[in-house]
């Protein structure tokens, strides 16, 4: 096969060529570009994680093919799907948008928010129109240098959302974002927010697939940043299709007295790997982590948490929840870092797992790295099957098996539930539960 041969067909793939290709099609500033040609040139070193390394050893790369997909084409016209919309469901939103296969093709704000200096917008746009802003904070959480997927995004990511809130700036409604994605579809999508001291909002996101089964590519990146006295509500819940392969890297920072109350779900993909971190830099910051995973099948979900105490007085506390049916498997590795001089911390992290089948398998591996002397840090795991008592006590008061079931899940995702504070996010999540639910032998 000719030389040529082979440049053809690597166009439009994840290539030198098809990089280049994507790069040219898009209408992006000079400084833009030049961060993406670094970051290809960190991925193209880069090679694939090692399963050796902490963070990877227990997932299974094996199936995972990148050649099988293609680099977005900014130039297709795209509809919006009919992926299902579960968290705005009753709620006045003071801003919408939406993306499929990780290009925007749909957004709002209320005029009032615009007037007050709020951008809610695509961050392609904002990168255009408010480009040393989105050029002081875009990739400024994230080291695209922690592995390869990391890389891929920051060289290659289509679109996504851009949120700035000015100063004292508070958003009553809160703000949704939904991103969607073909069959085979492709979403390297980006969301960056960033609030100025003593601002103030709710952000509601997720993700979907046009079918339950639907199939494709993930890789993405959320970066909040807090500016003092400040206070963001972040709603995350990633329900895409049964086929697919997602990876992200999530982080925020919090600032002087700033408050983050994040709330993920995880019920959706085949194989997903997500590293969270929030990094708390300044005296009185604090962060509040809930986290909810619900698998089937054969799903394999892995979340990377990290609560970095950077200063003294700060407090976090992560809840993480799960619950297996069938031969999933879940895979959680929390750890606590206090910094030299972060004195005064109060960190917290669990997780709780409850196994419906006894072929399911949950991994938790929670951790403490302390280098100051006076902190209170605290960490706990559980694991357990359902009690069948329980079931049949159910049973004998008129439940079915599925129904007695429901309940005792319920009842294992309260404590979760008692800690978020915006009731559509409650009974989102609580439908979204029950829907999994299925009938346990």
């Amino acid at each position: 096969m000719n030389a040529a041969l082979i440049a053809n067909e690597s166009l439009g793939k994840f290539s030198r060529e098809g990089f280049d290709e994507f790069v040219a099609r898009r209408i992006d500033p000079v400084w833009l570009n030049e961060t993406r040609k670094a970051a290809w040139e960190s991925f193209d070193a880069m090679e694939w994680p090692n399963p050796r390394d902490e963070n990877w050893m227990r997932s299974d790369l094996r199936g995972f093919k990148l050649d099988k997909f293609s680099p977005v084409d900014e130039t297709q016209a795209l509809e919006q799907t009919a992926a299902p919309v579960r968290l705005r469901d009753g709620v006045d939103v003071g801003g919408a948008l939406s993306s499929v296969n990780g290009l925007v093709i749909s957004q709002s704000l209320d005029a009032d928010l615009a007037a007050k200096g709020v951008l809610f917008c695509s961050l392609s746009k904002a990168c255009r129109e408010n480009g040393e802003l989105v050029k002081k904070h875009l990739h400024s959480l994230i080291d695209s240098a922690s592995d390869r997927f990391a890389a891929l995004e920051k060289a290659m990511w289509s679109d996504g959302a851009f949120l700035y809130v000015p100063r004292n700036v508070v958003i009553e409604k809160p703000l949704h974002l939904h991103s969607s994605m073909l069959e085979g579809g492709i979403d390297l999508s980006h969301t960056l927010v960033v609030l100025e001291e003593g601002a103030q909002a709710t952000v509601l996101t997720e993700c979907s697939s046009a079918t339950e089964q639907g199939s494709g590519f993930h890789c993405g990146g959320i970066e909040l940043i807090l500016g003092a006295r400040s206070n963001l509500r972040f709603v995350s819940l990633q329900d895409w299709g049964q086929k697919v392969w997602a990876f992200a890297h999530q982080k925020a920072s919090v600032g002087q007295d700033a408050t983050i109350q994040w709330t993920v779900a995880a019920m959706g993909s085949r194989f997903a790997q997500v590293d969270q971190q929030v990094e708390l830099v300044a005296p009185g910051a604090s962060s509040f982590v809930n986290g909810v995973m619900f698998t089937r099948d054969r799903q394999h979900l892995t979340y990377n948490t990290i609560q970095r105490h950077s200063a003294e007085h700060c407090t976090s506390d992560f809840l993480y929840k799960s619950v297996l049916q069938d031969r999933s498997r879940t895979v959680w590795r929390g750890m606590i870092k206090v910094d030299e001089g972060a004195d005064k911390t109060d960190g917290y992290q669990r997780n709780d797992n409850l196994m419906l089948s006894d072929h399911a398998r949950a991994d938790s591996i929670p951790g403490l790295e302390i280098k100051a002397d006076d902190v209170r840090c605290t960490h706990g795991s559980t694991s357990g099957r359902v009690d069948e008592e329980l079931i049949f006590y159910a049973q004998t008061r008129g439940f079915t098996r599925r129904e007695a079931v429901l309940m005792i899940v319920t009842g294992f995702f309260q404590q979760i539930f008692d800690r978020i504070t915006i009731e559509s996010v409650r009974e989102a999540l609580g439908a979204a539960i029950a829907r999994q639910v299925r009938q346990v032998d």
